[in-house]
């Protein structure tokens, strides 16, 4: 019965579903078959049986009815208001921030176009783990946001669901669900050695395929359904019944075995053998052969263990101490332990983890979600196997996919508070995750080397290991951020204290990890790149969970949770403090930027005092605890200044990239300013002597701070000690302004962001954004792109529109900051504290400068400004201590005393910082100090110490006299006797006042450590290790010290006064202002900010400290009486130049530079302008032959590669650089003036058939039907398509210059871009890209004069020569150089396009053919160069390119090629248009294919075929005959196509007004006339036969050409005119008229010499008065129009088709794109392609035609082409411009290079957004496209364009 027919299973499930709905005693027996139909059909094992099975699955459920059927009649019954749809990676969904609760919240198209989100902050994306709709959940997204379909819906309206509908769906899905989970089971085997056969498992899998997609359609019948579903997945008696693996069932047995085994290593316990891989001891000498030995011994640990037995044994134990205690901490056993299935949800969850999760299974189990049971089952039995999760997400090799597949189900279970509470109460979620968070590590870490090396007892992870690396453990840290983003769940973790205790011990073990030790011998051999893996982890697992949890901790009402944080985190550092073994001094030359625990406590710190108004110090432990706290975030930021001083250069690269990225701003928030955050912390409450003085000590800069010009300095080379100093002081000056957490509200933190940032350079909108750290967290207060970030962007800066410059790089749109920001706002210090560049630094200030420059503000080199800062929290208020400690006074004392001396090793900016911080001092003073002292009486005082107080303001005037030094024997102020004045007491005194030197920083530091160690404990003795380093006694190899007593006798005010003196360069430059104006004294509001020089900035100092105190003033007073320049020592040797002067020298020397560089740039400028002026032909200065050159009959050229000039001969001939490719530009001229649309949906199609080239083409072949190939090939034009175009750049060099050139090209490797062998190179001179030379053609100027004088000869004369000139034969030259280069050039244009844009002839190969393609270059440039005029020569000047052209030379090229080929001189044309034949039967000789008709031919055609057989240099009066001839037939040919326009009333009417005319003198140049005469000669035939039926469809335009003739003729005649104007100035010289559009043909015809002499400009100019006829007119005109009457008795019907019409066609344009790019986008990203009908990966569209093709598919691939290449040589003749759907894009393809252009989309603040990366709605850039299209039709993509590459044809 199993293999039953459709019918047979139909009528069984019809039978039973009614026995079982139908009550009664039959269910029982029903039941009980339906049950053995189902156990027989549904066995496992028998691959072919699947669709039989469905088959049966179907039948029974819909009970036999029609499956379609059934599936409607449950969809009517769908209650579901979410939307829910499930997408997996890759596909594009969108966001919208206004709308969204969670920011996860994600949207498909559809319901995204269905809602109304037109202004809110939305964005595109490509899903990166997949996702689903939240459409219509109320939890996710705000109700405004849902669409017209999930707008709620009440269940009211939906009707219940009858009872039998369903009644076998729940007796068949149980059977059909376990069939599966059999399947997996059977399919399962437990992998050997941990690794997992992938293809058995994809085997299953693929058997597996329909059953779940069958269970997926299932899902997607509606709600109804879905209950149906969760009731089997969840019911735990089914399972029972089905899985339990008793019965008699053997086969079900022995699964159920398999199954129990898999289960077996489910749990977390940690089986034996991996402990001793537990935690990895890596001594350097473990090497990879000692791996091999325990190989064998851990087979599950895979992980090798040090080759140091003892070590084993010792990591061993660390390991189980470690981990015992974590297994006790778990409150619930059941984390650890082998997980128990109850349900077949359970199960499946299972399997599709053991599986690694297919995507199938993933997408099954997601789209039952709107089902509200089903989401709280699912997400308890999620969080159940959470664990197990992780253990198999660590050993996968796939760890990147099954990471995506995790995150793609977890984030939808997970972003929704409610759920998430309500798992974290009943699962022990938040437990689950910490405790699967520590196994994680567990498996990695290794012995922190940091400090102690040997007894260190700490454990960190190793950032080698691949789970570090790879980032394995992101989906558990990212779903353990997105629970604590849910208030109700951070809560609960805050207040579990010994959830707090794990966490802190997991953060732990990131504590100090990827230790740096600075390499002092040689570089190091391997640079890791682990760094980026520890910063990742650092922000993911530690920063980012913290950002979450600061965010609940926002109000008054959080405080318990502050302090439990900080409390814990206080335990974990001491604990690590121990671990470690630190005392007080950090072991030297060792860095780690990576200190967690610092940063929690900093910022919960921040947080408490910020938002939750605790006091300070109730969070701050001892002083002894704040000592150790302050010591290694110090060291971090004097690594950074050792890094930046280049003295870890030793350790390669990548720790610059730490520090780097310790700044930048993706990490500054988590990283440098809570570390500085936490100093500032220190500093406040530690003794302001100590933390100086260990500031100093820590830089390494100590030994150089003393009054001797001379010192030895231990620890830091000469070379750094620099940099090192203004780094120490930087880093002051930064911890005591810096606001950041000390007082800033967020919106000035913000404000003070984006002025920091915009002050380095302008910034695009998205890189704004993404410099600003998101203060402090995306999830609270400033979301990038809020409001508040908008209306401060608005406030601080202006808006600079996208621009384009002409050399086609284009800018985007810019934010650049506002003057006043500039004049009140820029911080040089905000600058500093965020430039990952030091550039950046001197970038703020180079623009800051411009600023004042350009405003007036201030002229001259500008100092950073002084800005005041805000106000102080309260609780902070000790950290201006600092500015007022004795030791800092000292340091300030002795750096201006070092300036003052020229010291080496200082500069500017050193003086800079010192000011500063005097500065600040003095806004920061405390008290005003009493007046009363008496100054004499002050400095009696002072005895055991360099200062009597510790304020500032008094302290400056304070006078120190003698200084005892200790410097080397050899400096010079060893020398010095002790002034003779000095007795020996006096000698004490000074003794006294000099002891206390600065060189006793260290002593100072110890002491104070000591007394705080001692308030702290009894034992300090036992504290402080007694120092064995020889740190700071001298070695002795250095010379001696000794003590000399140095005289200085100055004050701080003294000093600065002298410094305004030197910085001046004038004696007695300060003039205290207060003398001259006493206002200058009154306290007023002082000024925020302040710009200047050093100068200023000493005069401000000295005013301030006037202000404050009176004594102050009047030693200022004092000290300008009596100053003298300063006395430098006096034997300073001159070999110690002043760093000042250096400075100014530098200074100098940098302005010269510039000006230099100015002048340079300028000069380069003009030179571009002149060299490669290839973007504006409009403005081009036309390069005509100047008068000088007249006179000269040779032309002369320079070769730009030998620089000789000279003319270009036989022998050696000179030639231009020229760039010949094929274009078929010409061929998309369409006859309307509407653009075409490109097509945005399926109703719109673009055909080519209007296009000029498929006009020119039809026309041919019309022509070789009927008339003879030879002469047809003369009777038109090709080239629209693939016609060669010639560019030169205009520089001209030797040939033989050229091919040696060519050769060392060759043989240079390293040139990319254009391909040598192609004969490509760029111009030795200006660089442009060429591929061949044109010969310049020896010859005279003499051809450009002769035109001016007119000839005298009659017209017949001229006629008989120019017919005996062409039947001389051309003989082709003898084999010169010339001539083998012009034959060679001939070949490489030839070469230039496809063979099939040359052949037209039906011969193959016939000379015709040549012939043709010949003539047709000559046209296709003229027609060209016509284009780029604009279409019309009403602009007149000369040709665009002036110099740059390079038709003459290509003429002379074309003509001798064209003359080797000869016209058989009965079938010349010119006879025909020049003589009346007499012999009517010469056009009957050949009957079946006779010649073109005359009236057919193309008379631009003929034209250029006379000239070019004519021998050159052709003579102007033969040129002008030529004209006057053809104009003639032109015009008749006008005539006749008039005529076919009219109705048969018009000809008549036309023809009687014509016959009264005709007896005239001037009959032959009346148009009245010869139009009566052409219609009643084409009225013998049947020309005009065809017209009767035709005459409803006469178009408007017809209409007007009737009432003005002459309008008609004038148009149908300018396109001749124009290009032979275009002809004639090429060929002659000689300027082009300008004029206005209405009389460009008067003025053409009149340059042309067409006009009659007798013309006077009159108002009623007829266009037949230019007509000059060499035979009688009549004649002539029966004569050609016979031809036509006799081809239309044969082919009545062509007749029409071949007239030549008026040209109408528009200028070449690209097609037409809509506003928004969305329309295309949304179009084209999902349709497929018309070749293979897939969805292309990267699907693209051709912006010239329209064609949507696959870039790089193999899918479409023809010939080893890909299909853009392949359209690109169609479509373009090898130029391709493609627009790339998903990226935004826009590349071009020329011949076999390619290159990306650009965007010609911008965002609503005019960037690109490539790859469509941020999503954000973009729109056309007009500009952008004009300048796109510009350079397609200029043929000048290889001169703007400078990044191409090959494309190898895979594109």
């Amino acid at each position: 019965m199993a293999g039953a027919g459709a019918r047979e299973k139909r009528s069984t499930a019809a039978r039973l579903k009614a026995a079982l709905s139908g009550g009664g005693g039959e269910e029982g027996e029903a039941g009980a078959e339906l049950r053995a139909l189902l156990e027989r059909v549904l066995r496992p094992g028998e691959a072919s049986s699947s669709s039989e099975a469905l088959a049966w699955c179907r039948c029974l459920l819909a009970g036999g009815e029609p499956w379609d059927g059934f599936v409607q009649a449950v969809r009517a019954y769908d209650p579901a208001t979410l939307c829910g749809l499930v997408w997996t990676a890759n596909f594009v969904a969108y966001r919208c921030r206004t709308c969204g609760i969670s920011p996860c919240m994600s949207l498909c198209a559809e319901c995204f176009h269905q809602g109304e989100h037109a202004g809110h902050d939305y964005n595109m994306f490509r899903s990166q783990a997949g996702g689903a709709c939240d459409c219509g959940d109320g939890n996710v997204m705000r109700e405004a946001g849902f669409c017209r379909r999930h707008r709620i819906k009440s269940s009211s309206e939906v009707p219940s669901v009858p009872k039998d509908l369903l009644i076998m769906s729940e007796l068949v899905l149980p059977q059909f669900i376990f069939c599966i989970i059999q399947y997996l089971r059977e399919g399962y085997n437990e992998p050997v050695l941990d690794l997992p056969s992938e293809k058995d498992l994809q085997k299953v899998l693929q058997i597996l395929e329909p059953h779940i997609s069958f269970l997926e359609d299932l899902t997607k019948m509606g709600g109804a359904m879905r209950s149906v579903l969760t009731q089997v997945l969840t019911n735990q008696q089914f399972y029972k019944d089905l899985s339990s693996g008793g019965g008699e069932n053997a086969c079900a047995k022995k699964s159920h075995e398999k199954y129990l085994i898999a289960l077996k290593g489910s749990g977390l316990t940690f089986p034996e053998d991996k402990l001793v891989g537990g935690v990895q001891e890596q001594t350097p000498g473990a090497s990879t052969s000692a791996l091999q030995g325990c190989a064998g011994a851990t087979p599950a640990s895979g992980q090798g263990d040090s080759s140091d037995e003892e070590d084993q044994d010792g990591s061993q134990g660390l390991g189980k101490r470690k981990r015992v205690k974590l297994s006790s901490t778990t409150k619930d056993q059941s984390i650890m332990e082998v997980l128990k299935h109850k349900c077949f949800l359970e199960e499946l969850l299972f399997w599709t983890i053991k599986y690694e999760f297919p995507q199938k299974m993933v997408t099954f189990l997601l789209n039952m979600l709107p089902d509200q049971d089903y989401k709280i089952a699912f997400t308890k039995t999620f969080v159940q196997h959470y664990a197990f999760i992780m253990k198999t997400l660590k050993k996968s090799h796939e760890s990147d996919t099954m990471s995506n597949r995790i995150v793609h189900i977890s984030v939808q279970l997970f972003s929704n508070e409610e759920l998430a509470r309500q798992v974290t109460e009943e699962c022990q979620l938040l437990d689950i995750m910490v405790t699967v968070l520590l196994y994680m590590m567990e498996s990695c870490l290794i012995k922190s080397e940091l400090q102690d090396e040997e007894n260190s007892l700490h454990v960190v992870v190793n950032c080698g290991e691949a789970l570090l690396k790879n980032n394995t453990y992101w989906p558990l840290v990212s779903d353990f951020i997105n629970i604590l983003s849910h208030q109700s769940v951070a809560k609960k973790f805050l207040e579990d204290h010994r959830l707090l205790v794990m966490w802190m011990n997991f953060v732990s073990f990131f504590q100090g990890m990827n230790l740096n030790k600075r390499e002092l011998n040689e570089h190091v051999e391997f640079e890791s790149q682990t760094y980026y893996a520890a910063f990742a982890a650092e922000l993911e697992a530690c920063a980012q969970p913290m950002w979450g949890l600061l965010s609940h901790c926002k109000v008054r009402e959080t405080q318990e949770y502050t302090q439990n944080v900080v409390k814990y985190c206080l335990e974990a550092l001491q604990d690590w403090f121990d671990a470690i073994n630190f005392v007080d001094e950090p072991t030297p030359n060792q860095v780690t930027f990576h200190l967690p625990l610092h940063r929690y406590y900093a910022m919960f710190l921040s947080k408490a005092v910020k938002c939750q108004e605790v006091d300070l110090d109730s969070l701050l432990p001892d002083q002894e605890m704040l000592m150790k706290l302050m010591v290694h975030p110090l060291q971090i930021q004097a690594s950074l200044s050792e890094i930046h001083s280049n003295m870890w250069v030793r350790n390669g690269l990548q720790i610059k990239g730490q520090a780097m990225t310790y700044v930048q701003s993706h990490f500054c928030n988590s990283m440098i300013d809570p570390d500085i955050y936490l100093l500032q912390v220190c500093a406040s409450r530690l003794d302001p002597d100590y933390f100086i003085s260990s500031v100093f000590e820590r830089f390494k800069v100590v030994d150089l701070l003393t009054m001797a010009s001379q010192h030895q300095n231990t620890v830091l080379d000469a070379e750094h000690e620099r940099s090192m100093l203004e780094g120490a002081l930087t880093f002051l000056v930064i911890l005591l302004s810096l606001r950041l957490h000390l007082g800033m509200t967020d919106d000035e933190i913000l404000r003070a962001e984006m002025v920091a940032q915009l002050c380095m350079n302008d910034r695009t909108h998205s890189s704004l954004l993404d410099l600003i750290p998101e203060n402090p967290n995306p999830k609270s207060g400033i979301v990038p792109g809020s409001l508040s970030f908008e209306s401060m962007l608005s406030a601080v800066a202006d808006f600079k529109a996208p621009i384009f410059e002409p050399g086609g790089s284009m800018q985007q749109g810019m934010y650049t900051p506002k003057a006043e920001v500039w004049d009140k706002e820029f911080d040089p210090v905000m600058v500093i504290l965020r430039t990952v560049y030091r550039r950046d630094v001197q970038s703020a200030m180079d623009r800051y400068t411009a600023f004042l420059k350009q405003s007036g503000k201030f002229h001259g080199n500008p100092w950073p400004p002084y800005k005041k800062r805000t106000n102080l929290h309260p609780s902070y208020k000790g950290l201006l201590r600092l500015l007022h400690c004795k030791t800092l006074h000292i340091v300030l004392f002795t750096l201006l005393y070092k300036i003052l001396m020229d010291h080496q090793n200082l500069s500017e900016h050193v003086l800079c910082m010192v000011l500063y911080l005097i500065e600040l001092g003095l806004e920061n003073s405390s008290e005003q100090e009493p007046d009363e002292e008496d100054s004499v009486g002050g400095q009696e005082r002072c005895h055991d110490s360099w200062f009597p107080g510790n304020n500032l303001v008094s302290n400056m005037r304070h006078f120190i006299n003698y200084v005892r030094v200790r410097v080397p024997e050899t400096a010079p102020e060893v020398k010095r006797e002790p002034p003779a004045s000095t007795s020996a007491d006096g000698f004490a005194a000074s003794q006294n006042s000099g002891t206390a030197q600065v060189f006793s920083l260290v002593a100072e530091r110890r002491k104070k450590f000591q007394e705080i160690i001692n308030r702290n404990t009894s034992e300090a003795s036992q504290a402080v290790r007694p120092k064995t380093s020889m740190k700071w006694s001298a070695p002795g190899a250095t010379p001696q010290l000794t003590t000399a007593i140095l005289e200085v006798k100055e004050s701080i005010l003294s000093l600065l006064v002298k410094l305004h003196h030197k910085l001046s360069g004038k004696q007695n430059s300060y003039y205290p202002p207060w003398l001259e104006d006493m206002e200058t004294l009154l306290p007023q509001e002082n000024p925020k900010y302040f710009h200047g020089d050093g100068m200023t900035a000493v005069e401000r100092i000295l005013l301030k400290a006037a202000l404050q105190s009176r004594m102050n003033k009047r030693i200022i007073e004092e000290i300008c009486r009596k100053v003298t320049p300063p006395v430098p020592p006096k034997k300073i040797s001159p070999t110690e130049k002043k760093t000042l002067d250096k400075e100014e020298r530098r200074q100098k020397a940098r302005e010269r530079q510039q000006k230099l560089l100015a002048e340079f740039a300028s000069r380069q400028k003009s030179f571009m302008e002149t060299a490669m002026d290839v973007e504006s032909p409009d403005t081009d200065i036309a390069m005509e032959i100047t008068a000088s050159e007249q006179h000269v009959s040779e032309a002369m050229y320079d070769c730009v590669i030998c620089g000789q000039s000279g003319p270009s001969t036989e022998d050696r001939p000179a030639g231009l650089v020229v760039l010949l490719q094929a274009s078929s530009v010409l061929g998309q001229c369409r006859n309307s003036s509407e653009p075409k649309k490109l097509p945005t949906t399926e109703k719109e199609q673009i055909y080519a058939r209007d296009t000029c080239a498929a006009v020119y083409e039809e026309r041919l072949a019309i022509l070789q039907k009927f008339f003879k190939d030879s002469s047809c090939l003369q009777s038109v034009s090709i080239g629209w398509e693939g016609g060669v175009y010639v560019q030169t750049c205009g520089h001209t060099l030797h040939i033989d210059c050229h091919k040696s050139y060519m050769e060392s090209l060759r043989n240079d490797q390293v040139l990319q871009g254009f391909s040598v062998d192609k004969g490509e190179f760029t111009c030795p001179l200006c660089r442009q890209f060429a591929n061949s030379v044109l010969p310049c053609y020896p010859g005279n100027n003499v051809e450009r004069n002769l035109w001016q004088c007119h000839s005298n000869k009659n017209m017949q004369d001229l006629i008989k020569e120019v017919e005996e000139l062409q039947e001389q034969l051309g003989t082709f030259p003898s084999e010169t150089n010339l001539s083998k280069e012009m034959e060679s050039v001939m070949k490489d244009i030839k070469s230039t396009t496809q063979k099939k844009y040359t052949d037209y002839s039906k011969t193959p190969g016939s000379p015709d053919n040549d012939f043709l393609f010949m003539y047709s270059v000559a046209r296709t440039n003229l027609e060209l160069e016509l284009v780029h005029r604009g279409g019309n020569l009403c602009q007149g000047g000369a040709s665009t390119a002036g110099k740059r052209s390079c038709l003459h030379q290509l003429f002379h090229v074309l003509a001798m090629h064209m003359r080797l080929y000869s016209i058989d001189s009965a079938y010349n044309p010119w006879k025909k248009l020049t003589q009346l034949i007499e012999d009517k039967n010469l056009q009957i000789l050949n009957e079946e294919q006779p010649e073109v008709p005359v009236l057919y031919r193309d008379v631009l055609s003929l034209l250029l075929v006379q000239i070019l057989t004519m021998p050159q240099p052709l003579h102007k009066e033969h040129f002008t005959c030529i004209i006057k001839v053809l104009f003639t037939l032109l015009y008749i040919q006008a005539l006749v196509a008039l005529s076919t326009k009219g109705s048969t009333d018009d000809r008549t009417t036309w023809m009687n007004s014509g016959v009264l005319k005709k007896n005239i003198s001037n009959a032959k140049t009346s148009h009245e006339a010869l139009l009566s005469h052409v219609i009643s000669e084409l009225s013998k035939g049947k020309v005009y036969n065809q017209d009767e039926t035709e005459d409803l469809s006469m178009d408007n335009n017809s209409a007007w050409c009737l009432h003005s003739p002459e309008t008609y003729l004038q148009q149908f005649c300018l396109p001749f005119l124009r290009i032979t104007s275009l002809l004639q100035h090429h060929l002659f010289g000689g300027e082009l008229p300008s004029c206005q559009e209405d009389e460009e043909f008067t003025v053409l015809a009149n340059c042309l010499g067409l006009l009659p002499s007798s013309f006077q400009s009159s108002h009623h100019f007829s266009s037949a008065s230019c007509l000059d006829w060499p035979v009688p007119a009549f004649d002539i005109i029966s004569q050609w129009c016979s031809e036509l009457v006799s081809f239309a008795d044969k082919h009545p019907t062509q007749v029409k088709s071949l007239f030549l019409q008026e040209s109408k066609w528009d200028l070449p344009r690209l097609l037409q794109l809509p506003e928004n790019y969305n329309t295309i986008f949304q179009y084209y990203h999902r349709k497929s392609c018309s070749v293979c009908t897939k969805v292309p990966k990267d699907p693209a569209v051709c912006l010239v035609c329209g064609t949507f093709v696959c870039l790089k598919g193999l899918c479409c691939k023809q010939q080893s082409y890909c299909e853009c290449v392949l359209h690109s040589q169609n479509c373009g003749a090898g130029t391709g411009i493609f627009l790339l759907i998903n990226a935004s894009v826009i590349i071009i393809i020329r011949g076999h290079r390619f290159c990306l252009w650009g965007s010609v989309y911008l965002d609503a603040h005019g960037e690109e957004d490539r790859d469509l990366r941020r999503g954000k709605p973009l729109y056309i850039c007009k500009e952008r496209y004009k300048v796109l299209e510009q350079q397609w039709i200029s043929h000048t993509f290889d001169h703007i364009n400078k990044r191409w590459g090959p494309h190898y044809n895979g594109l």
